[in-house]
Protein backbone atom coordinates (compact mmCIF):
# COMPACT_ATOMS: atom_id res chain seq x y z
CA UNK A 1 0.00 0.00 0.00
CA UNK A 2 1.56 3.45 -0.42
CA UNK A 3 1.39 6.22 2.48
CA UNK A 4 -1.52 8.34 1.24
CA UNK A 5 -3.42 5.03 1.34
CA UNK A 6 -2.39 3.83 4.08
CA UNK A 7 -3.19 7.42 5.92
CA UNK A 8 -6.39 7.75 4.48
CA UNK A 9 -7.30 4.38 5.84
CA UNK A 10 -6.28 5.37 9.31
CA UNK A 11 -7.93 8.48 8.96
CA UNK A 12 -11.34 6.69 7.52
CA UNK A 13 -11.26 4.03 10.56
CA UNK A 14 -10.95 6.53 13.11
CA UNK A 15 -12.88 9.09 11.23
CA UNK A 16 -14.56 11.03 14.00
CA UNK A 17 -11.39 11.89 16.27
CA UNK A 18 -9.18 12.54 13.58
CA UNK A 19 -11.29 14.80 12.17
CA UNK A 20 -11.31 17.06 15.10
CA UNK A 21 -7.77 16.75 15.50
CA UNK A 22 -7.56 17.84 11.75
CA UNK A 23 -9.96 21.08 12.41
CA UNK A 24 -7.38 21.98 15.01
CA UNK A 25 -4.25 21.04 13.38
CA UNK A 26 -4.62 22.85 9.79
CA UNK A 27 -6.44 25.81 11.18
CA UNK A 28 -3.36 26.41 13.79
CA UNK A 29 -1.06 25.37 10.65
CA UNK A 30 -3.13 27.94 8.43
CA UNK A 31 -2.86 30.57 10.72
CA UNK A 32 0.66 30.26 11.57
CA UNK A 33 0.99 30.70 7.54
CA UNK A 34 -0.98 33.44 7.64
CA UNK A 35 1.44 35.49 9.98
CA UNK A 36 4.44 34.71 7.88
CA UNK A 37 2.81 36.06 4.93
CA UNK A 38 1.66 39.09 6.74
CA UNK A 39 4.76 39.41 7.55
CA UNK A 40 6.38 40.08 4.17
CA UNK A 41 4.16 43.27 4.26
CA UNK A 42 0.64 43.91 2.81
CA UNK A 43 1.53 43.98 -0.85
CA UNK A 44 -1.27 42.57 -3.66
CA UNK A 45 1.38 39.14 -3.92
CA UNK A 46 0.75 39.00 0.31
CA UNK A 47 -2.89 39.52 -0.07
CA UNK A 48 -3.18 36.53 -2.84
CA UNK A 49 -1.48 34.17 -1.07
CA UNK A 50 -3.15 34.63 2.37
CA UNK A 51 -6.51 34.78 0.21
CA UNK A 52 -5.40 30.95 -1.16
CA UNK A 53 -4.47 30.31 2.68
CA UNK A 54 -7.97 30.99 3.63
CA UNK A 55 -9.68 29.72 1.60
CA UNK A 56 -8.19 26.11 1.66
CA UNK A 57 -8.60 26.32 5.29
CA UNK A 58 -12.35 27.37 5.19
CA UNK A 59 -12.73 24.53 2.23
CA UNK A 60 -10.99 21.83 4.52
CA UNK A 61 -13.34 23.47 7.96
CA UNK A 62 -16.44 23.64 5.54
CA UNK A 63 -16.24 19.83 4.59
CA UNK A 64 -16.34 18.47 7.67
CA UNK A 65 -19.09 20.39 9.15
CA UNK A 66 -20.69 19.55 5.48
CA UNK A 67 -20.34 15.75 6.43
CA UNK A 68 -18.65 15.21 3.00
CA UNK A 69 -17.19 11.59 1.80
CA UNK A 70 -14.69 10.71 3.71
CA UNK A 71 -11.89 10.49 0.87
CA UNK A 72 -12.91 14.76 0.17
CA UNK A 73 -12.30 15.55 3.37
CA UNK A 74 -8.88 14.01 3.24
CA UNK A 75 -8.28 15.39 0.11
CA UNK A 76 -9.08 19.34 1.38
CA UNK A 77 -7.50 18.43 4.92
CA UNK A 78 -4.31 17.35 2.59
CA UNK A 79 -4.25 20.19 0.43
CA UNK A 80 -4.86 22.63 2.96
CA UNK A 81 -2.08 21.68 5.20
CA UNK A 82 0.50 21.31 2.32
CA UNK A 83 -0.45 24.99 0.70
CA UNK A 84 0.13 26.30 4.10
CA UNK A 85 3.58 24.42 4.26
CA UNK A 86 4.29 25.76 1.27
CA UNK A 87 3.62 29.33 2.30
CA UNK A 88 5.38 29.33 4.68
CA UNK A 89 8.50 28.22 3.37
CA UNK A 90 8.50 30.06 0.45
CA UNK A 91 7.73 33.43 2.80
CA UNK A 92 10.90 32.38 5.68
CA UNK A 93 13.48 31.31 3.30
CA UNK A 94 12.64 32.69 -0.10
CA UNK A 95 10.90 35.82 -0.09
Amino acid sequence: MTLYQTTFDIFNRNYMGSAAMAVIGQSCLGGAAAMYVLANGTSIPQMIQLGIIVLACVFANTSILAQMKHKVVFNLIMLSATLSLFFILLNSLIL
